[in-house]
């Protein structure tokens, strides 16, 4: 199986396990999938889907990387996308149990990954993402992270963008660093930026 540079991007739903639990079924199931629906109909830079992994969406682009703030954009752009969804959703479910919760619990957090190697699977209509990297890109979502809702870039895709990328150092300088630990991988090196939850309470 041959392996082929890929960008991996992974919005990730906060709170899922909470409201999950919370809310009653028929509730749930409908403000989830809308949701991630949302996020899907929201991307602009022609990601495609590999999974739908329950709270989470996972994209991924081969060959040349997009404009680095064009990715910034993008990200960004999902994060205000989900909350008008989630105001919508709010405003037609507030009359029933646990959904006056939706807007407290739920948020989004984004996971940026790159690597030369991603091998692919089609199984039925998707593609199945396999290498080590789906493995760090997945397990990046498991960091200390003292956010609900932020974007992580991992430094691998950094580096891919090249050291002296203007636009990307400009960009970074809102981010923090952080690193994290992963059994038989390593130490994994990313920058995390904070997303602001727009108020959608009223």
């Amino acid at each position: 199986m041959a392996g082929y540079p890929t960008l991996i991007c992974i919005p990730d739903i906060s709170g899922f396990t909470q409201f999950m639990s919370e809310a009653e079924f028929e509730l749930s199931s409908k403000i989830i999938p809308s949701l991630l629906n949302k996020i899907i109909y929201s991307n602009e830079i022609g990601l495609k889907v590999s999974e739908i992994e329950g709270d989470s969406i996972l994209f991924f682009k081969q060959g040349e990387l997009p404009n680095f703030q064009d990715l910034i954009y993008q990200c960004k752009h999902f994060h205000s996308e989900f909350y008008k969804q989630l105001k919508k959703l709010r405003t037609a479910q507030t009359n029933k149990p646990g959904g006056d919760q939706i807007p407290k619990i739920l948020g989004l957090k984004i996971i940026l990954h790159y690597s030369n190697e991603i091998g692919m699977v089609p199984v039925g209509n998707h593609i199945k993402l396999m290498g080590e990297d789906v493995i760090v890109a997945h397990r990046l979502l498991k960091n200390k992270v003292p956010l609900e809702e932020y974007l992580l870039l991992s430094d691998d895709l950094l580096e891919a963008y090249g050291r002296d990328n203007q636009e990307r150092s400009t960009e970074l300088l809102k981010f923090q660093k952080g690193v994290l630990q992963i059994k038989h991988i390593g130490k994994i090196g990313f920058h995390y930026l904070g997303l602001s939850s727009p108020e959608v309470n009223t």
